[in-house]
């Protein structure tokens, strides 16, 4: 018991010396990096270090996305350098609900890696598909790069590489036992999560009556129940 602390406490400390080097390299502000910290601490004492280690994958590859072709995106307006809370809280705080509180209970287990899925593939579809001249999810007419509910096929490959590599690292991690229903859970829910909110912004975002954060959250919201359903199934 008290190695299991030590050990515990030790990836506690990694856990700030991580979100230090985040708020250094100005990926994300101030109290961003506390809430990421505190919902982290939470998931280690909680559900335990693997799973928070799918959503420090999460932060990883948003980080690495983000910064990919980062003066193309300048150019075009739609580099986001520095995060805030709001998208800490929008992207995290259902998976830190299904991981704080679910523990291993099962259906749970499929709400968290579809949430977390969905976080990732919508990132790495609107970092790495604004690359790609998109079209408007619900007319699939042309539109500028960053329109909201915009899609592309490099966006949409993006965004199911991404939660495939979810469903790959929830089974390394010993958060679920079975590769393929893993790897399902997070290729379908993340797919479906990061549809819905293409279809959030371009029916509700686009015209002001929601925001980026709130469809953010909403499609995490969907990916999560969506997951519950597949490992109810699988």
């Amino acid at each position: 018991m008290e190695n299991t602390l030590m050990i515990n406490w030790g990836y506690v400390v990694f856990l700030f010396i991580l979100g230090f080097i985040t708020y250094k390299r100005k990926s994300l502000d101030l109290l961003g990096t506390l809430i990421m910290i505190v919902m982290g601490i939470t998931i280690i004492f909680s559900a335990g270090v693997h799973w928070l280690v799918l959503i420090v994958l999460f932060l990883i590859l948003s980080l690495i996305a983000t910064k990919f072709s980062k003066s193309y995106k300048s150019q075009l307006g739609e580099y986001e350098g520095t995060r805030t809370a709001k998208n800490v809280i929008s992207n995290g705080i259902v998976a830190f609900l299904m991981a704080a509180f679910g523990g291993y209970y099962t259906p749970f287990v499929g709400g968290f890696i579809g949430a977390v899925a969905t976080a990732t593939a919508d990132t790495l579809a609107s970092e790495i598909g604004v690359l790609q001249s998109p079209r408007l999810i619900t007319t699939l007419k042309k539109v500028p790069a960053g329109t909201d509910g915009a899609i592309s096929f490099l966006g949409t490959a993006a965004g199911i590489v991404g939660a495939g590599i979810i469903g790959i690292a929830a089974f390394l991690m010993g958060v679920m036992p079975d590769p393929l229903t893993a790897i399902k859970i997070s290729v379908i829910s993340g797919t479906v999560g990061c549809f819905m909110d293409s279809i959030l912004g371009a029916t509700f975002e686009r015209y002001n009556y929601l925001n980026n954060e709130h469809v953010n959250l909403i499609a995490t919201i969907i990916g999560a129940i969506v997951g519950i359903f597949c490992v109810t199934i699988f």
